[in-house]
């Protein structure tokens, strides 16, 4: 059949539908991932601008035969930086990703205070601990690519489920299409409020890149502060195990918090 041809048929198919009765009218175009992720923005915040976050509370830190309570602060910036530091029996904690020259860096550190370095292929990912401004990230930075995946039920709530990664044409194949596996998170909102239900990534061995060790975090207890609806009660599991709990009893915006109160210490 010739490309004309072709055409036609398409251009008389078009028509036949569009002369056909309402109930043999085809569906109107699905929302895009953009569009859904741009009114869960509209949800949580409204018109609200939000620089950065300061949350205060309790934590619950279980890793293998270790199971202790303390608190929390977490600190984070519209740019993604982030600070956890947490005070346990067994000594302070603490763990940091933050930019220096638009490229990110990171550290932990445990009760002996000894900072450690974290790999560079477990900072390209946004880590999540702020949904608004994970969202934000996704929808504001050209290279994002975008993937509504649909409605499934997740931890026995309805949600939609929409991928973002970044691209990173300036690399070379192989290291491009690695680091977009390295960025990529996975968003579930909602389906009745669009607030985020959780946040899936992966992270990695020190020295295997390759390896994939599955990260989600869980949202819930939502409040009101300033306007913006933030969530009070995060939950970290490592590979589908508890490992983090993190009931906020304060929650602070705006306060001027700089990059190098998110960063090494």
């Amino acid at each position: 059949m010739s490309r004309f041809r072709h055409v036609l048929v398409l251009v008389c198919s078009f028509s036949l539908i569009s002369v056909s009765s309402p109930a043999q009218q085809s569906s109107p175009p699905a929302i895009s991932a953009l569009a859904l992720l741009q009114q869960s923005l509209a949800a949580q915040v409204g018109n609200t601008q939000i620089s950065d976050v300061t949350l205060t509370g309790t934590a619950r830190r279980i890793a293998g035969s270790d199971d202790e309570s303390g608190t929390v602060t977490l600190k984070v910036l519209s740019s993604g930086a982030t600070r956890l530091d947490f005070n346990f029996p067994s000594g302070p904690r603490s763990e940091f990703k933050s930019f220096v020259s638009n490229a990110p860096t990171g550290g932990w550190s445990g009760p002996y205070g000894v900072i450690h370095s974290i790999a560079d292929h477990n900072l390209v990912n946004d880590w999540g601990w702020f949904p608004v401004f994970t969202i934000a990230a996704s929808t504001n930075v050209q290279s994002s690519i975008l993937t509504l995946i649909g409605s499934e039920t997740r931890n026995n709530e309805s949600v939609i489920h929409i991928a973002a990664s970044q691209q990173f044409p300036a690399l070379s194949s192989d290291v491009a299409a690695l680091t977009q596996h390295l960025s990529q998170i996975d968003i579930f909102l909602d389906a009745t409020t669009l607030f985020p239900a959780s946040i899936a990534y992966n992270i990695h061995p020190d020295n295997n890149a390759l390896l994939d060790i599955p990260v989600e975090l869980r949202f819930s207890d939502y409040r009101a502060v300033n306007g913006a609806q933030i969530p009070f009660h995060i939950q970290k599991f490592i590979n589908s195990t508890l490992a983090l709990d993190l009931q906020f009893q304060n929650a602070a915006l705006n306060t001027g918090i700089t990059a190098a109160q998110v960063g090494a210490q």
